[in-house]
């Protein structure tokens, strides 16, 4: 697979496409995809879920995704780099680049309140009118519009983290956190010992180090953040439940079930069945 390039450092694009899939695709930048109109799926790292009008969807760097199309879509694509993010001076969020890289990790669309889906929706209204008058000046305010998508993206993708964890919190907390969430699906990298000799910390430190800026234990951010994760799964994938236990390395799919069970007061089954959604054979 080719990986794909921008040549500056934001680029938009107005599509508009009626046959399908769209690619196999892997990036080497960030990319925000906007529904305007039309239907169907996006498979995006394996997972699979439908999308619709009105969703705002964000690909990072190396994620492997494609569309297939069922009714005729319209898209709009922003896209830019690492470089964008880390060179720009957003003024109270730290670490951006880090917090939009979360996105990797969930399905479907960003953007979670109500009120924020209102707000994109008239910000990518006021792009799409800039790039079919090219109006005096329509560049520079569509980088003020595209920086306002960022921090709408940023602010629903933060409601992930820690709910205690402070928006300008200490870096190493944010390593620690981004170290956690891109190894969620390898344990053995999530032990106290692991991630004492990563970041040279002891691992009684580590534990009081991180319930103080964090305001859980490190183990109940991880168990809480997975549980997240397999939610996503059972709701936009079609995967067999030992094939999702497998991806979050455990022995097999009772082991994840006891565990589910346990956050989750109900089996993998029946949480299925609470959305609708019936189980895949085994």
């Amino acid at each position: 697979m080719v990986k794909e390039n921008i040549h500056q450092c934001v680029e938009v694009e107005y599509l508009k496409v009626d046959s399908c899939p769209i690619g196999n695709k892997q990036y080497s930048f960030f990319e925000m995809n906007y529904i305007i109109s039309g239907s169907g799926q996006l498979i995006l790292n394996a997972n699979k879920m439908a999308y619709r009008a009105g969703n705002l969807l964000l690909l990072t760097p190396n994620d492997h995704h494609a569309f297939e199309i069922s009714t005729t879509t319209e898209f709009l694509l922003i896209r830019f780099n690492s470089s964008y993010i880390q060179e720009y001076q957003w003024k109270n969020i730290h670490h951006m680049e880090c917090l939009l890289y979360y996105a990797t990790h969930l399905s479907g669309c960003v953007i979670h309140d109500k009120a924020d889906g209102v707000l994109v929706k008239q910000i990518v209204e006021s792009i799409l009118d800039g790039i079919n008058s090219s109006n005096l000046y329509y560049e520079d305010l569509n980088l003020h519009f595209i920086n306002a998508l960022i921090v709408i993206a940023a602010r629903n993708i933060s409601k992930i983290r820690p709910p205690h964890l402070k928006v300008n919190t200490d870096k190493r907390i944010v390593e620690i956190i981004n170290h956690i969430q891109n190894n969620i699906y390898c344990p053995p990298k999530l032990t106290a010992l692991a991630m004492g000799e990563a970041f040279d910390i002891s691992e009684t430190y580590l534990g009081s180090y991180f319930k103080n800026h964090c305001g859980e234990t490190i183990q109940q951010y991880i168990s809480s953040y997975r549980m997240r994760l397999i939610e996503h799964r059972l709701k936009f994938s079609d995967r067999r439940i030992n094939e999702i236990a497998a991806e979050f390395g455990f022995s097999d799919g009772s082991h994840l079930n006891k565990l589910f069970k346990k956050h989750k007061k109900m089996s993998l089954t029946a949480y299925r069945k609470t959305i609708g959604k019936p189980l895949p054979s085994q």
